[in-house]
C-alpha cells in the first residue's frame, strides 16, 4: 500500500489583492473535495498577515494529486488570480 501524500501549499497575495485571492482559493474547496483521492483539503489564512494563505491537503497518492493539478477548477483559479499572487510554495510531504 502506498503512503498518503500530504501537500502544504503556501500562497502569498500581492498587497491589496488579499480579498481577490481569498475568494478564488475558496472556490477550489468544493470541487476538490469531490475529486478522486482527495481525503482532506483545508484552506487557512494567517491571523497576523492576511496576505498569506495555506492549503493543508491529504491525497491517497501522488498520481491523484497530479490529476487535481490538471483539473478545470485549478486552471480557472490560475486565471482568476493572475497578477494577484506574489508567490506559491508547494511542499510534498509524508507523515512520520
Amino acid at each position: 500500500m502506498s503512503e498518503k501524500l500530504v501537500i502544504v501549499a503556501r500562497i502569498e497575495a500581492n498587497t491589496g489583492k488579499e480579498s481577490q485571492v481569498r475568494t478564488a482559493l475558496s472556490k477550489l474547496i468544493e470541487p476538490t473535495l469531490k475529486e478522486a483521492g482527495c481525503i482532506q483539503y483545508d484552506l487557512h489564512q494567517d491571523n497576523d498577515n492576511p496576505a498569506i494563505f495555506l492549503f493543508y491537503e491529504v491525497w491517497e497518492n501522488r498520481e491523484l494529486w497530479q490529476d487535481h493539478l490538471k483539473s478545470p477548477h485549478i486552471a480557472a483559479n490560475q486565471t482568476a488570480t493572475e497578477g494577484a499572487v506574489a508567490s506559491v510554495v508547494i511542499s510534498e510531504m509524508t507523515k512520520l
